[in-house]
């Protein structure tokens, strides 16, 4: 014990005099909500400039306290997701990590299924969709498993198995994709019954459901019922420009594999004006450059390939 101290004591009037007084770095609900709508209103570039700073303080914050925890894996997976916007599929994977060892050590199962969503994604991306699935089925059971789930925890039960449903999909399990699919409608039409008061934006709606129906049926070759899902969709009901974006982008690419260049090329140009930011993501942009291949004659083609391809965010 008294090595402890004499090490203790040296390591302080050796240590510079900045590094001991300097404070940890404090993350704040407000922040971390202030870059939440920097995602949700697709303002990658303000949201790049943001993070560093709540990143540095993510760490910190975990051994501050259970709500630190919960703070600091928001942040990661906010890192997370703007790292797949961005194309970065390693980082998005790193970042994701950190997120699943904060939520963990949060203990709340919804934090928990946030980080196993923003796992998903680079997973899949790198073969692993089995691990996925797995993550989002625990997430998923855990959520639900409680007598009397709140509001909360099931619209983020509806929204891990909106995420497995799509996993699924892209690995051609189609009766896997439809059953989680099914469960996130279900719990979407039991949420519509409860009364909506505590002011937020309710992420898991009957909309949401059927934007994530285009690309589940669109990985799984039906194209039919993947463009019958964006017929019955209404984009400006959907809450954010995030997902109106995300609305457009699924509909050009199912319209595209249907032959209906034009019609993709429409799609494209309300992703832009949804989101402009959306419209110079990696993966849209070589949307727009396939559709430049097939029509290089569509009007407005041309600006619009000049607009959206010069620089990605």
């Amino acid at each position: 014990m008294l090595a402890a101290g004499v090490a203790l004591g040296t390591g302080f009037f050796t240590a510079p005099v900045s590094a001991v007084a300097a404070p940890a770095p404090r993350l704040s609900a407000a922040d971390v909500a202030a870059a939440r709508r920097l995602f949700t209103a697709s303002a990658y570039t303000r949201l790049d400039e943001t993070l560093p700073s709540l990143l540095a303080a993510a760490e910190p914050s975990i051994e501050q306290s259970t709500a630190g925890a919960v703070r600091a894996a928001d942040v990661w997976v906010l890192a997370s997701q703007l790292a797949v916007k961005q194309g970065r599929t390693a980082a998005a994977g790193v970042y994701a990590k950190q997120a699943g060892a904060a939520a963990r050590r949060s203990g709340n199962p919804v934090v928990l299924a946030a980080a196993a969503r923003a796992a998903a994604t680079p997973l899949r991306r790198t073969g692993r969709t089995d691990e996925a699935l797995l993550l989002l089925h625990e997430a998923h059971t855990h959520l639900t498993s409680a007598l009397r789930p709140t509001v909360v925890e099931l619209e983020a039960a509806g929204m891990t198995a909106l995420t497995a449903a799509y996993t699924a999909a892209q690995a051609q399990r189609a009766a896997a994709a439809c059953d989680f699919a099914a469960q996130a409608e279900q719990i979407a039409h039991r949420l519509d019954r409860r009364p909506h008061t505590d002011g937020r934006l309710r992420e898991l709606t009957a909309g949401q459901c059927t934007l994530y129906r285009i690309g589940i049926h669109r990985h799984l070759g039906d194209l039919d019922t993947a463009l019958a899902h964006s017929r019955l969709l209404r984009p400006d009901r959907l809450p954010t420009a995030e997902r109106r974006a995300r609305a457009a982008t699924d509909t050009a690419r199912a319209l595209l594999d249907a032959g209906d260049t034009a019609g993709a090329f429409a799609q494209l140009r309300l992703v832009e004006l949804a989101a402009p930011l959306e419209a110079r993501r990696p993966s849209v942009r070589a949307l727009t450059g396939r559709v430049a291949e097939l029509r290089p004659d569509l009007p407005g083609l041309r600006d619009y390939a000049q607009r959206t391809m010069a620089s990605p965010i």
